[in-house]
């Protein structure tokens, strides 16, 4: 009998899980998923992250030292740069396009707004997304670029600190490169082991991302507690999920015409990583699994992968960018209609654009930067809570969708990279028993 393929499990699994957060729902078992089902999902999320820092250091390590060129690494980070900056250009001009053709924010009640409003401009996930947009808004002009450099590594990587964590590796892997062969080799032999060691946890760990799954997509579900107020907003978080979709349809006619490959085998190969970005609403904790596929099932080398990925999980969030065009719009087409000039729109680009690079890789951080967007073009301060109570209700399910909007664009641009440099293979992937007969 054929095994049954990874991401049909997780896909099971999710749809067992919708299911079942419904079942709960309706007999009022909302304590019963959050006591006894969300905890395994957030152990296996915990898992992820747990390898995400290991998994980084050592790859791009690993990677950096294997080229035996600095001026390599140069060609390969500027090529990844500028494609990452590009497709985030296009996902925004996708995402004001569509919201401005179709206007979802015109027409909305007053009877519907006061509602929304009641029900969540005094939340405290609301307070808490206008104080982070504070903090980052308060910080100087080049804080960003301070934070780059770490004053402590072991810190750094304590609090997971992706581009403390990348500069580190780089630092380090260009150093390797810069002192005699011999002595190099050490170090490189161990991050080369410790890469392995890594991947094969991320293939122990993934026999039980369908269970993960099932009680992630429970937990979600059951959050979902007024759909009378979803159906109202339904036309604006559809507008945002079919702009994800021209986006991963943009993905899927680059991978054609650049890579060659076919974009139904391009879906099957990353579909578990995307399945997990969204059941996790997380590019961080995806991105072991990311690298795996990208690595074993795509072929890509590990020189490109292991530095195009960690980047594009910090820097590159073209779902992200979509969301925040198509959300600034509708709000205020909602509440702030003098607003919606050409120039603020240009405005909204290249602040989203800044905004993405700057975006945490973890759940509901698009909120966040929205704020900075709507702040950058004069957005009433008094009606900020408001405009965020209008979106709070569907954030979640649609933060989801961009996530995994972000990973397959991190895929597809390490497959361009590598198809750039002469190093994408043939995939050769691997299973976490593959050495099991020999030490059982």
């Amino acid at each position: 009998m054929k095994k049954l393929a990874l991401h049909w499990k997780i896909l099971i699994g999710m749809a067992l899980g919708i299911i079942f957060g419904f079942i709960m729902n309706a007999v009022s078992g909302q304590q019963f998923v959050s006591d006894w089902i969300a905890p395994f999902g957030k152990i296996f999320i915990n898992l992820l992250k747990l390898i995400a820092v290991p998994l980084i250091l050592a790859s791009l390590i690993k990677g950096i030292s294997d080229l035996k060129d600095i001026s390599k690494i140069k060609r390969m980070g500027l090529r990844t740069i500028s494609i990452y900056i590009a497709t985030t250009l296009v996902a925004i001009v996708i995402g004001l396009s569509i919201v401005n053709v179709v206007k979802p924010g015109t027409g909305m009640s007053e009877t519907t707004i006061e509602k929304i409003k009641l029900k969540y401009e005094n939340d405290a996930g609301v307070a808490d997304k206008l104080q982070k947009a504070s903090v980052q808004k308060d910080a100087g002009p080049l804080q960003a670029l301070v934070d780059i450099f770490p004053s402590n590594i072991f810190k750094a990587m304590g609090e997971a600190k992706m581009l403390q964590i990348i500069f580190f590796a780089l630092f380090m892997g260009i150093c390797l490169l810069l002192i005699p062969e011999q002595k190099a080799k050490p170090m490189i032999d161990l991050f080369d082991s410790l890469n392995e060691i890594v991947m094969k946890m991320v293939d122990l760990i993934m026999l039980s991302a369908p269970y993960a799954v099932f009680a992630l997509m429970a937990n979600v579900i059951i959050a979902f507690d007024d759909t009378e107020i979803l159906l109202k907003l339904l036309q604006y978080a559809l507008c945002v999920v079919g702009g994800l979709i021209l986006m991963i349809g943009f993905y899927l006619f680059l991978v054609t015409v650049f890579t060659k490959k076919s974009p139904m085998w391009f879906l099957k190969q990353i579909s578990p990583a995307q399945l997990l970005a969204f059941s996790t609403s997380s590019s961080a904790a995806t991105l072991p699994v990311t690298m795996e596929r990208v690595e074993e099932h795509l072929g890509v080398d590990k020189e490109v992968s292991g530095f195009v990925l960690p980047v594009g999980a910090t820097v590159n969030m073209d779902g992200t960018s979509l969301y925040q065009g198509i959300a600034a719009v509708f709000i205020m087409q909602v509440i702030w209609p003098e607003g919606l000039t050409f120039t603020n729109q240009i405005v909204i680009i290249l602040t989203a654009l800044l905004a993405s690079i700057g975006s945490a890789a973890v759940p509901s951080a698009g909120m966040v930067m929205l704020v900075i967007v709507l702040e950058s073009i004069g957005f009433p301060s008094d009606l900020l809570p408001i405009g965020l109570a209008l979106i709070f209700a569907v954030d979640r399910p649609l933060d989801m969708c961009r996530t995994t909007v972000n990973v397959t664009g991190d895929a597809t641009v390490s497959m361009i990279v590598a198809k750039s440099l002469d190093k994408l293979n043939d995939p050769k992937p691997r299973e976490w028993d593959d050495h099991y007969e020999a030490v059982k």
